[in-house]
């Protein structure tokens, strides 16, 4: 984060404004009960994950000690959550009404959490969850998602050519300075594509919004930072697509916000780059062989989730007890004795005595 004392003139008067540059969390729409408050808390990257579970009414493991967002009605939880990464972008213009928040510590983060729990907690409903990675290819799709996104392209040769199809967004949208012809401005153009196809397909399935199971989308978006690495952050392009991406980022806002009814959470987080790579579980669809955690050049596993320790006791001191129970059977049958504790023996005395 950069601190810039910016010193106005107003007449006589010099008026120092203390500007603050960073990465930020935005919430772009929340149901009225679910309040965030007004100011300038920091939140770490990491209690991303947690924030999102409680604004959905879920618990979470640790408490998130961040006064950003009050406790709402216990009976009332939003229909759907979804979560947009725009990375190569401290912040972008939004409306005034957006509540932002100063992001600190910016590591990577998923939503695996979140979905594992909207599985356990509704799986009889399949609810949907995406989680899409379009500029890398990676998808994610559980439940009820594969029937409404069936028809969404996901490969960057499938955007591509649903840029040159009826209805996209290049038909409507002004590029100004970005080109058709290269490849980082058709990269950024099919991630912006991906969000109205979005929409759209939500739309045409708008009867499965209305069910009990809340919905997670959560979409990462580096078609700005492609576009900073080949202009440079001071260039009209990047300008033109900074511009485009805030005005896409609303209005898919809004459109999952009236598809759920106004019971929608939409959050964006811009993140000019993080500390480490950026490094998820999730199926590549390219099915390429890829190390488990790319983070780390040993091919080390994933953390294990806070359940694997209840499920390791069960199964340890299961298999001891077992163990010992037929330890303690085998002996007694090997030193039994049979002219006692036997029936087979017992009977065959018996008819022995009668003949």
């Amino acid at each position: 984060m950069r601190l810039q004392i910016i010193t106005i003139p107003i007449g006589a008067v010099f008026v120092s404004v203390l500007c603050v540059f960073g990465d930020r969390l935005t919430v772009l729409h929340a149901p009225q009960y679910v309040t965030f408050r007004e100011g300038q808390w920091p939140i770490s990257g990491e209690k991303i994950p947690d924030l999102v579970s409680l604004t959905m009414g879920f618990s979470v493991q640790e408490e998130l000690g961040w006064p950003g967002l009050q406790v709402g009605p216990l009976f009332q939880r939003p229909r759907a959550a979804a979560l947009l990464l725009v990375r190569g972008v401290d912040s972008l213009q939004f409306p005034q009404s957006a509540v932002s928040y100063p992001l600190e510590n910016p590591v990577p983060f998923t939503l695996d959490s979140v979905s594992n729990t909207v599985h356990s907690l509704f799986a009889d409903d399949t609810p949907v969850v995406l989680q899409l990675a379009p500029s890398e290819e990676r998808l994610y799709m559980v439940g009820k998602a594969n029937l409404v996104f069936e028809d969404l392209p996901v490969t960057l040769q499938q955007i591509k050519g649903r840029l040159s199809q009826e209805g996209s967004i290049l038909t409507s949208l002004p590029l100004n300075s970005l080109s058709r012809n290269n490849e980082a401005d058709l990269l950024f153009l099919s991630e912006v594509q991906v969000l109205h196809d979005i929409a759209a397909l939500l739309l045409r399935h708008k009867h499965l919004a209305k069910d009990h199971s809340p919905d997670v989308y959560s979409l990462e978006l580096a078609g700005l930072e492609e576009i900073s690495r080949r202009y440079g952050l001071d260039s009209p392009q990047y300008r033109d697509a900074a511009n485009i991406l805030a005005r896409a980022l609303q209005k898919f806002a809004e459109d999952v916000s009236s598809i759920y009814g106004d019971n929608a959470v939409v959050e964006v987080v811009t993140v000019k780059s993080f500390e480490v790579p950026l490094t998820r579980k999730s199926r590549s669809i390219l099915q390429s062989g890829q190390i488990s955690n790319p983070g780390t050049k040993y091919n080390l596993a994933y953390s294990y989730n806070f359940e694997y320790s209840v499920i390791f006791n069960i199964v340890l001191w299961l298999m001891i007890g077992l163990t010992l129970a037929v330890i303690v059977i085998s002996y007694n049958l090997w030193n039994m004795d049979p002219g006692y504790d036997s029936i087979i023996y017992r009977m065959t005395n018996q008819k022995i005595r009668l003949d």
